[in-house]
């Protein structure tokens, strides 16, 4: 049986680290076919990890015809163009920056069944997911999700910048945003992908309510799940350990994407 030939689309810190899954967990099952970055160094850098070393591609096309599976690891503002020209060329697509594709999910979801393709999703950086599809297989009355970071964690947002919060003197708990999660997506693109897997997999953006706190005492990512249905009163608390490349990431993140593609490549699939 030929290995599954897997393409990053992204080479930062979750990139990479899938990239370094792949060649050193499913060597058997599947091959790391190519690696594609805006900054192309980044991409060169990290084919330099590898044998071949001759990885990076200059294109997204070419990186798609190059693949059975494209992963997308680049970033919100991107996603949605990437899985869109991935299904378009009939090839079966992984998700990250999940936020980029809420928009568009029905768009890509014609695509996907048009063309044959499968999209994953992995769950990310929370638990509760295989409990909610389960539970939403009756009737979900409400799905609410609290995160909460560092005030630093924050750094960067423009949402936090337009409304000029001193990130540096919150020296106690703050809610920075309360509401719909299709609008914690847009203002927090970077800092809320969590709400977009949750949304999807749920009763969606407009009925899953969001809070985003900042908190001086807090030094994981923390996401908080209150979940209530006719099945079950599901609550859930994740606390995440920063990836260590990048302190936006947490590094369950990444682990569930490497659980995602055991799932393909393995016979035995267990979980909702």
């Amino acid at each position: 049986m030929p290995k599954l030939s897997i393409g990053i689309v992204g080479c930062g810190a979750i990139g990479s680290s899938l990239a370094k899954a792949i060649v050193r967990d499913f060597s058997r099952q599947a091959k790391l076919s190519a690696l594609y970055d805006l900054d192309g160094l980044k991409s060169k850098k990290l084919a330099e990890s590898f044998k071949p070393k001759a990885l990076a591609v200059k294109n997204l096309k070419d990186l798609i015809k190059k693949s059975d599976l494209v992963i997308e690891a680049a970033a919100a503002g991107a996603s949605f163009e990437i899985a869109k020209s991935t299904l378009i060329l009939k090839k079966n697509l992984m998700i990250m920056s999940v936020g980029g594709i809420v928009k568009g999910f029905d768009i890509l979801s014609k695509l996907a069944v048009k063309n044959n393709c499968k999209v994953y999703i992995p769950s990310g950086a929370i638990s509760g997911i295989d409990a909610l599809k389960a539970a939403g297989i009756g009737r979900v009355k409400r799905v609410t999700l609290t995160t909460t970071k560092n005030p630093l964690a924050f750094k960067g947002v423009k949402y936090i910048e337009e409304r000029k919060i001193n990130l540096n003197n919150i020296d106690k708990e703050v809610i920075l945003f309360s509401g719909k999660a299709k609008d914690a997506v847009r203002y927090f693109p970077q800092n809320i992908n969590v709400a977009a897997v949750l949304s999807l997999a749920g009763i969606g953006v407009d009925k899953t309510r969001v809070r985003v706190v900042a908190s001086p005492k807090v030094f994981k990512n923390v996401h908080e799940i209150e979940i209530e249905s006719d099945a079950a009163k599901i609550s859930t608390r994740t606390e995440n350990i920063l990836h260590p490349d990048n302190p936006k990431t947490s590094y369950l993140a990444v682990l569930s994407a490497v659980a995602v593609l055991k799932g393909i490549l393995e016979p035995i699939k267990i979980g909702t």
